[in-house]
């Protein structure tokens, strides 16, 4: 909506509705307003007149209000392996750092792991993640405390998986439970299925994967066309690129998430716009890994496919910072493409906060979101490509984070439990 009317509200109507005087204000169209506003908690905003009954009134003046991020592919509790591995390319990196390390996985690891990635969304802005992790019971039951939103994927590679038999099946069992029973706040965390990739699922779990999601409507999930070498072997093995041979067997669903996405071809591209797949580029890590394809936004976007953005786990980005993603997709896009007019702010803007329904207030009174310029012009800019910090968020007319302190998770004690953790975690690698 333009927000330039202000209908009028009832005294108990306040709950949840939140004014922002004298700030600025950015919604998905990348039009900067001023002046004093009303956030609803279903995500809608109007100019406010002064006079309507609200919950929490706030002094605007030195924030700029922006839709909160949203990241598409994340390991969250995988802030554990922040750091591990550096200089290995992506399978030495998963065969020497990584996969040695999650067979001392535990749920208390995965809540403290989930803990703390869910603070570092919360400071940096970012109100969803659709993440892909081991015992999702406790990833989603952390998300659901800490108030954010989240499709949490179960994966059901058996042979990966730390806490289920190979080959028994019994890691589907459980994600399709999770599925069917839901999260205790179903209206933000529910729960789907994660298929790692094609070289690690046999074609019966793709397709049984593809089953359940077909009839309880959850979402699938799977690492799609990652490395030049997953796509040879792909060929090699079926005579067939990694998203042909996932059509031909039935695989996609409407809103299958596919991430990565690097090294597909135009047909492929094709298809994955008839299926309505959310294409989820993630350009810090492919760039760290040096998977060396490139996901190229120009062409999705001409073949009709739906793109999102998303960071990664931290193991291999090594933030959770959408800021940084945003302004990394930026800049590898127009360096690919030897293009400086693709993803400009309003559009990598709008590609990172796609699907928002929350708030967040950013602080205007730090150095690097100056100068504004004329009419805010430059705002969008400053946020993408300098950063800034995040004072206050809003998910469901809730508080998260007010004046630059995060309200649901204790940092501090997320912090030394981490540190703790690690020690333990690592002990046997």
């Amino acid at each position: 909506m333009d927000g330039r009317f202000s209908p009028p509200f009832m005294a108990d109507e306040t709950s949840g509705l939140v004014r922002y005087t004298d700030s600025w204000l950015i919604d998905v169209d990348g039009r900067p307003h001023q002046g004093d506003f009303i956030l609803q908690p279903d995500g809608d905003w109007i100019r406010s007149l002064g006079d309507e009954d609200v919950e929490f009134q706030i002094d605007g003046s030195g924030r700029l209000l922006t839709r909160s991020f949203q990241n598409w592919h994340t390991h969250l509790a995988m802030v554990l392996n922040r750091s591990m591995g550096e200089g290995l390319p992506l399978m030495r990196w998963l065969e020497e750092s990584i996969f040695p390390t999650e067979k001392g996985l535990t749920p208390e690891f995965v809540e403290i792991g989930t803990r703390a990635a869910a603070a570092e969304l919360i400071a940096t802005g970012t109100s969803f993640a659709c993440d892909m992790y081991y015992h999702p019971e406790v990833v989603g039951e952390v998300l659901v405390q800490s108030g954010l939103r989240g499709i949490v994927c179960g994966p059901i590679t058996d042979g990966l998986t730390p806490n289920f038999k190979a080959g028994s099946g019994d890691a589907l069992r459980h994600v399709e439970s999770l599925v069917r029973s839901g999260s205790s706040a179903p209206e933000r965390v529910s729960f789907g299925i994660a298929t790692h990739s094609v070289y690690s699922c046999t074609e019966d779990m793709l397709k049984k994967a593809a089953d359940v999601s077909n009839q309880t409507g959850c979402t699938l999930s799977i690492h799609t066309s990652e490395t030049r070498q997953e796509v040879a072997d792909c060929h090699a093995k079926h005579g067939m690129y990694p998203v042909e041979y996932l059509d031909s067997i039935g695989y996609f669903q409407e809103g299958t998430v596919c991430a990565h996405c690097g090294w597909v071809t135009k047909r492929e591209m094709r298809i994955l716009a008839e299926h309505e797949v959310h294409a989820v580029h993630c350009p810090v890590s492919n760039q760290k890994l040096a998977t060396g394809g490139t996901m190229s936004y120009p062409a999705m976007i001409e073949a009709g496919v739906d793109v999102r953005l998303g960071t990664d786990g931290a193991a291999s980005n090594n933030a959770l910072d959408m800021r940084s993603e945003m302004k990394a997709a930026s800049l590898i896009q127009r360096h690919d493409h030897w293009d400086a007019t693709l993803l400009k702010p309003v559009q990598t803007y709008e590609l990172g906060v796609r699907g928002s329904t929350d708030w967040v207030a950013w602080n205007l009174d730090d150095i690097r979101m100056r100068p504004i310029g004329k009419d805010g012009r430059r705002l969008l800019a400053n946020l993408i490509y300098s950063n800034a910090d995040c004072l206050d968020m809003w998910v469901d007319g809730k508080p998260l984070r007010r004046d630059g302190e995060t309200l649901t998770i204790d940092e501090a004690a997320v912090m030394e439990q981490l540190e703790d953790a690690i020690r333990t975690y690592y002990a046997t690698v």
